[in-house]
């Protein structure tokens, strides 16, 4: 293991002797398949590490394209409920590994890149994960208002928040391809 991934000393007590921590529960199905997921994958961590790590609190209120997002300092997991029912298997393996990643990463490291080479490590080691940081779900079904901008080579559309900052004078968005400013049509 080389040197940036050496856990720093953290101020945090840790109980001497094991914590028995009961999943979360939900009435949802899917919802508690999910919390039993984080629940194994803490003891996971915690059997590999020879160490205990306090227990996040889960909630399913996630809205948008992101499948997951990690709150360090809440020591809070958020999952999106909707891709989670069109995805449920790729979230037991793949979305709760890399979002615990997040926490223990902060937990043991401190504050370090998100997907930086301790996450990955983490990733690799408690979880033989391939470290992803995006997920490849169809999210036409989250997908929130778009608004169609133009270049000169093609069609570009926009989130409503973009195309907000736009409408306010706050950004100005260019083409990938052809480098040209995009310029919204309103019809």
């Amino acid at each position: 293991m080389f040197k940036s991934l050496t856990p720093f000393k953290s101020k945090l007590s840790w109980p001497a002797k094991p914590v028995h921590h009961p999943a979360a529960t939900f009435a949802d199905a899917l919802q508690q398949s999910v919390a039993t997921q984080v629940e194994r994958c803490y003891q996971m961590a915690e059997t590999k590490m020879a160490r205990p790590f306090p227990r996040p609190e889960i909630n399913f209120k996630l809205r948008g394209k992101s499948a997951g997002t990690a709150h360090l300092q809440l020591n809070k997991l958020r999952f999106n409920p909707l891709l989670l029912a069109d995805n449920h298997q790729a979230f037991i393996d793949d979305v709760v590994p890399h979002e615990i990643c997040h926490l223990l990463s902060f937990q043991l490291y401190g504050r370090v890149k998100p997907h930086g080479a301790e996450w990955q490590y983490l990733m690799r080691h408690l979880y033989g994960c391939q470290p992803r940081t995006t997920h490849s779900f169809n999210v036409q079904a989250v997908q929130g208002k778009t608004f169609e901008y133009h270049c000169g080579c093609s069609i570009v559309n926009l989130s409503i928040r973009r195309h907000n900052k736009v409408v306010r004078g706050d950004a100005q968005y260019r083409c990938r391809k052809c480098g040209q400013d995009l310029h919204y049509n309103s019809k």
